[in-house]
């Protein structure tokens, strides 16, 4: 996730594929944290970079320069080896680099009206996708090898999202999600759900990727808002929450049901969020939970849902409460870490757990505060 503006010290931020780490990019260079603890892992000064894409915790990067430096060109894709501190390959396009997204078997490279799926050991083209102007560098892409998605706009006058099965290298389908032109889109780890929002930003959609007519629709708000980032919950299934922040500073969760094709089972079910069978309705505001002023309004942010853990009721089998980890990044240079907290009452607590300056991180462990 790059950002538009050098207004902010932080350039670009993206977690890994299983959220156990992040990479954030300032005007001097690249650092890779671990989610967990907090620990820089590894440093690298030598300019600026808008893209930094990890594999897991593997020691491949994929990273391409901000152009301030001629040896970084923001139309030059390196694979680069922590291990070596040397590149593996490097690639140069005709026009500027949007966006990476890889997992161990596809690499994807986004242009502003090409995309580029390449076999990652061989890095062979399988496939180029002529999209309408992306300028942005808008996709999704679902790590999965079962459910490997790529998620791109299908329009710029609407809403409507391509959806590609990268593995099998066809068109899967085509999602009309909104009206207005599309400002976030998300895949779930498993490839089998996609999250979508408008430059609006006062409804978001869930829509189950295998049938997609089917919509589900949330509201965050009634003002026009930013949303930055969509990120569901690491699951098998229906990913548990939904997490989206926005230009208004404030962090968003959805509680997703565990069913969608058991409306009435989920309606007097613990997180039993009743999706709407049209997408002109919208989630019961009691499943939208708000973090008011996470951050300043106006500063880009990204969040992830690194963990969900549920407990069960020791009198029945029903579950007692959801807890689930938060990481946030914003561009101004903080992480934060939330606990998020779900009773069976629906009654919702956050707590702050750890907050540190990402331009400070050196080495060891990030101090707290």
């Amino acid at each position: 996730m790059a950002n538009q503006s050098s207004r902010y010290p932080i350039l670009c931020a993206s977690f890994n594929q299983d959220n156990s780490g992040f990479a954030i990019s300032t005007k001097d260079g690249f650092k890779i944290i671990d989610s967990n603890t907090g620990r820089l892992c590894y440093d690298r000064a030598v300019g600026a970079f808008i893209i930094v894409e990890m594999l897991y915790s593997s020691s491949l990067l994929a990273i391409v320069g901000a152009g301030e430096q001629p040896s970084l060109s923001p139309r030059r894709l390196c694979l680069f080896n922590t291990t070596t501190g040397a590149p593996l390959r490097e690639m140069t396009f005709l026009t500027s680099i949007l966006a990476v997204r890889l997992n161990r078997k596809r690499l994807v490279v986004v242009l502003q009206e090409k995309t580029y799926i390449y076999d990652s050991n061989s890095l062979s083209m399988l496939d180029t996708i002529d999209t309408v102007p992306n300028l942005k560098g808008l996709c999704a892409f679902s790590p999965s090898l079962e459910g490997c998605f790529l998620a791109l706009p299908a329009t710029t006058a609407k809403g409507a999202v391509l959806v590609y099965n990268v593995m099998e290298l066809q068109l899967h389908c085509e999602i009309d999600a909104h009206r207005s032109p599309l400002a976030a889109i998300a895949l779930s780890s498993n490839g089998k759900y996609i999250a979508t929002a408008s430059e609006q930003g006062t409804i978001i959609r869930v829509h189950l990727v295998s049938e997609a007519t089917k919509s589900y629709s949330f509201r965050r708000g009634t003002c026009p808002s930013t949303i930055f980032s969509l990120s569901f919950a690491p699951s098998l299934q229906l990913p548990d929450i939904l997490v989206a922040t926005s230009s208004s500073g404030s962090v968003h969760i959805f509680s997703l049901g565990f069913e969608t094709n058991q409306r009435t089972k989920m309606s007097g079910s613990f997180l039993g969020s009743i999706l709407p069978y049209s997408v002109n309705d919208a989630l019961d505001p009691a499943h939208h939970h708000v973090l008011h002023n996470a951050v300043s309004a106006g500063v880009r942010s990204y969040a992830v849902v690194r963990k969900v853990d549920k407990v069960a009721d020791s009198s029945s089998s029903e579950i007692a409460s959801c807890r689930a980890i938060i990481s946030l990044i914003a561009y101004n240079g903080y992480f934060q870490e939330y606990t998020f907290t779900l009773n069976s009452q629906n009654e919702s607590t956050w707590s702050l757990e750890r907050e540190f300056n990402l331009v400070a991180v050196i080495s060891g462990n990030a101090e707290t505060s």
